[in-house]
């Protein structure tokens, strides 16, 4: 083998990152040192990986072809070491986990203590995407996914699905009045997502398309804008459940939701080849049953 793995990961870097200065930024090193390594490899296979302008990199047909290789490979050989390591022993290593933000604050960020007891040697790191990244890129082991998934190569675990809420607080209603009907609702400020459009189709009747009043452009700043009176909103139950319980928001028009539309699927999605699948499973073993959808 010519090839050096450690240049290979460094490879992989660059083109994830999307550049040599964002992945040595990344990996804490010298841009110079990136810069040889893949020079190195270009030079033992004597073909051009990658083509290099001044604003990013961009693989070459070859490069390509030879990364989606490499990444397998590389792949492969942690999960070997990884086992012959750990064996029975308690997971440990990193573990990135990328969610919508409402998601996140709801449903992961109360469970993060017991479960860092639980497995105290996985480093668990969260950030918060409101929409749907691109794993590689993001350097993202593990998506936790609201709504429907598209095709793709990623392998899914449904966690559960969650029931939508038409919801407004009391002082709203108070001021207001009640919507009784889906046709008073126009009477109504309501509020709703900047994209995508769909989240603005209401589980009502034959479905309602609604125009918000207000917009924005993640679940928890539409929760808030409820929460203080703003309007009407549709949310997921895993967003407003406690506040309908706590008589903070009040739950409306249930006998004009469409019961067959009316939840958001909730998926876990990861690729099956991941070197860290063990710290995902137990990661889902764990959250799954505690969640509250």
């Amino acid at each position: 083998m010519k090839a050096r793995s450690d240049d290979l990961q460094l490879l992989l870097s660059v083109v994830d990152c999307g550049g040599f200065s964002a992945a040595a930024e990344a990996l804490d090193l010298q841009v110079a040192k990136v810069s040889r390594a893949i020079s190195r490899l270009e030079k033992q296979l004597n073909v051009t990986l990658l083509n290099r302008t001044t604003r990013r990199v961009e693989l070459t047909e070859e490069g390509r072809r030879y990364i989606a290789i490499v990444r397998k490979g590389l792949e492969q050989l942690q999960m070997a070491e990884e086992e012959l390591v750990t064996g029975e022993q308690t997971p440990k290593g990193k573990l990135r986990v990328d969610a919508a933000s409402p998601f996140t604050l709801h449903q992961l960020v109360p469970l993060v203590s017991a479960f860092s007891l639980a497995y105290p040697e996985i480093e668990l790191e969260l950030t918060c995407h409101e929409g749907y990244i691109d794993l590689l890129e993001n350097r993202t082991d593990l998506a936790i996914r609201v709504g429907k998934l598209k095709d793709s190569s990623l392998h899914a675990r449904h966690l559960g699905d969650s029931p939508l809420f038409i919801v407004a607080s009391p002082d709203y209603l108070a001021s207001h009045g009640t919507p009784k009907t889906i046709a008073e609702l126009s009477e109504h400020q309501t509020l709703g997502f900047v994209a995508p459009k769909v989240l603005n189709h209401w589980p009502l009747g034959v479905g309602v398309d609604i125009s918000p009043s207000i917009t924005a452009s993640n679940g928890e700043i539409v929760r808030q804008l409820v929460l203080a009176s703003n309007g009407i909103a549709c949310l997921s139950r895993f967003m407003v459940g406690e506040d309908i319980a706590a008589g903070r928001l009040v739950s409306l028009l249930e006998n004009e939701r469409i019961k067959d539309h009316n939840r958001e699927p909730i998926n876990a999605v990861f690729y099956k080849t991941s070197a860290v699948s063990r710290r995902i499973s137990v990661f889902l073993d764990y959250i799954q049953p505690r969640l509250t959808l």
